[in-house]
């Protein structure tokens, strides 16, 4: 008995295949095959950290925390620049202003992180 190739893909699309035998495997092995050799990028499904995230606020004015390696980089006076350009980044460019950068230190004064205020 021949079976065609719409009856074969018929049979895979209904997964019309007795447990146990050689066509559930070869589906099986072939959907395995493709979950673990298809590279991420065929999806563009990579992780992507959180840098700079919303925090509670009131009245209004936002909170942000900025991780600091985003801004170690830059002298004080840049900083408040770049923290400003990655807080309208993150918002979508709706009107924030940046009132005050503050760094975030633990226990051991170690720098955690910095916390930007702004204005609406």
């Amino acid at each position: 008995m021949s079976v065609g190739f719409g009856g074969i893909m018929r049979r895979l699309f209904l997964w019309e295949f007795s447990r146990g035998s050689r066509g559930y495997d070869a589906v099986v092995i072939l959907i395995l095959g493709f979950i673990f050799l298809t590279p991420r990028e065929v999806f563009r499904d990579q992780p992507r950290p959180k840098n700079v995230a919303l925090l509670p606020a009131q009245h209004g004015e936002g909170k942000f925390f900025i991780e600091p390696a985003l801004l170690d980089q830059f002298a004080p006076v840049e900083r408040m620049k770049e923290a400003e350009r990655l807080v309208r980044a993150q918002t979508e460019g709706r009107g924030k202003t940046l009132i005050s950068l503050d760094a975030i230190y633990d226990e051991e004064h170690e720098l955690k992180g910095y916390l930007a205020s702004t204005a609406p």
